[in-house]
């Protein structure tokens, strides 16, 4: 009898398996992932900070559409400002999107958002002129350099 049952479990987590393997998707490595912004972001916001954006596309692979236009999407700031000891340009990256209810990690090229422009002797020594606002509505472009299974 505690066979049978353990042969029922067995079975029902195998079933449960297959099933969600069949509804997996992969997005390739190469895939732009164009992206509007919720969250306002600074050249001087702290390295690490996350923030929110949506997939402004569908993102389609094959024919099917595995990311609607509209799906919540979130990055992290990936150099910034913020510490004038190690200033560098702002640079963002993706990190998930929602899918379903759960964030998918995914792994995205850098971007410099609307860089201000630079002197000569400012382009030298690595340091921008002002400071980069990207404003909420903001459009990116990302691209995965690993491949997404969602």
């Amino acid at each position: 009898m505690i066979r049978n049952k353990f042969n029922t479990v067995i079975v029902a987590v195998c079933a449960c398996f297959v099933a969600s393997s069949l509804n997996a998707a992969t997005i390739p490595a190469g895939t732009t992932l164009a992206v509007t912004t919720v969250s306002l972001l600074t050249a001087q916001d702290v390295v690490g900070r996350s923030f929110e954006a949506k997939i402004a596309q569908d993102v389609s692979v094959n024919g099917n559409v595995l990311l609607k236009a509209g799906t919540k999407a979130f990055g992290k700031i990936r150099s910034s400002r913020a510490n004038p000891r190690k200033s560098k340009p702002l640079t963002v990256e993706l990190t998930s999107v929602s899918v379903n209810g759960r964030n998918v990690a995914v792994k995205t090229n850098s971007v410099q958002p609307g860089s201000p422009p630079q002197t000569a002797r400012q382009a030298q020594y690595g340091h921008t002129a002002g400071t980069t606002v990207v404003n909420p509505g903001s459009k990116m472009q990302f691209q995965l350099v690993q491949a997404a299974t969602l």
